[in-house]
């Protein structure tokens, strides 16, 4: 489970790192050469300094401070001011200019904050004047359709030592605009989804306050949906390419607050609670009390209606929580369960089992 954690941490780190190293070739390239890439893959993911929190806060308080003041535009700024003066006096950065220093880091570290918010962990972007976070849930954590075209031109920029400063500037553009384009087919596959959500939840009766939506792993076409009432969640996964007017087939699932009125540890409740923004479930597992957070997922929810949620949190007794972010994520993860999500994706109205 812990390799699964690593993937998706690496691949969230290589994605800033890859476009932060775009950034510096087209805005620094010209006056600090090779170094810019680097000075930019490092700058892009300063926000996550955060991950040293980790090291001395109880689980459930490190939850709410990652993405939280470190990824708001307040603590941006004054990171960028103090990081532009001290560069500014570096014998390799400071021939480019205290403003242009200035530029580079606010850009960087804002384009860091603004990612995040692409998908479902939730950005404190105005922090500590408000406390909500933001999340349009549009990428997974990692996407490799998002992440490949970056990478690549990272790649060229780094190993290929005989292209002029012009096919430089095209490469680092390239590796912006399509991870940009991609962003906006990805909306266009939530818009898609969204209209069939909602006629769904009117054909079905379902008597809903509000709802989310999420795309599943590695992909932005299979998306996992939640809509609350109130007592519960009406959980079901869509495919852009079903049709609009099929019926969303929702499995309910009970909220069972009344379970985590008698735990001795409220703070830590409410703190999870906060964490879930809205979307929590509490279940009883055998002599385990488990605090469950929807925006997350299901482990293989598409398959199973019954899954196990990705992020489930040992309440009591106290167990191993240290990776109830990711716990489980792709476990029973095959050759044939990537044939079987092909299948739900592509040909989603065919019941042929693989």
């Amino acid at each position: 489970m812990a390799y699964t954690h690593d993937i998706c941490t690496a691949m969230d780190s290589l994605t800033h790192a890859a476009i932060g190293a775009c950034i510096g070739e087209l805005t620094l390239g010209k006056k600090l050469g090779r170094h810019a890439l680097w000075l930019g893959a490092v700058a892009q993911n300063l926000p996550d300094i955060d991950v040293v929190a980790a090291l001395w806060l109880p689980f459930s308080k490190n939850l709410l401070v990652h993405r939280g003041i470190t990824h708001s535009f307040l603590f941006g700024v004054g990171l960028a001011v103090l990081l532009a003066a001290l560069l500014n006096r570096w014998k390799y950065t400071g021939n480019a200019g205290f403003g242009a220093l200035l530029l580079f880091f606010l850009g960087q570290i804002f384009l860091h904050d603004l990612l995040d918010t692409c998908n479902a962990y939730g950005t404190g972007l105005l922090l500590p004047f408000q406390e909500t976070r933001f999340s349009w849930n549009l990428l997974y954590v990692a996407d490799p359709l998002f992440t490949l075209w970056p990478i690549i031109a990272v790649l060229v920029l780094i190993f290929s030592h005989r292209i002029n400063p012009q096919s430089r500037k095209a490469w680092a553009v390239m590796g912006l605009v399509l991870p940009l384009a991609y962003l906006g087919y990805a909306n266009q596959n939530k818009a898609t989804v969204e209209r069939s959500v909602e006629r769904s939840l009117v054909s079905q009766s379902l008597q809903t306050k509000h709802h989310f939506m999420t795309p599943t792993a590695f992909n932005s076409w299979l998306w996992y949906v939640v809509a609350t009432s109130d007592s519960g969640y009406h959980i079901g996964y869509r495919s852009v390419f079903e049709g609009e007017e099929a019926p969303i087939a929702f499995t309910f699932y009970p909220r069972n607050d009344h379970l985590l009125a008698a735990h001795p540890d409220q703070q830590e409740v409410q703190d999870l609670k906060q964490f879930a923004a809205g979307y929590h479930t509490a279940q009883q597992r055998q002599d385990t009390l488990v605090f469950n957070v929807l925006r997350f997922g299901q482990v293989l929810g598409w398959r199973d209606n019954s899954a196990t949620f990705a992020f489930h949190y040992y309440l009591q007794p106290k167990l191993d929580n240290t990776l109830a972010v990711q716990r489980g994520r792709f476990q029973g993860w095959d050759a044939v369960t990537v044939r079987q999500l092909i299948h739900r994706v592509f040909r989603p109205q065919e019941e042929k089992s693989l």
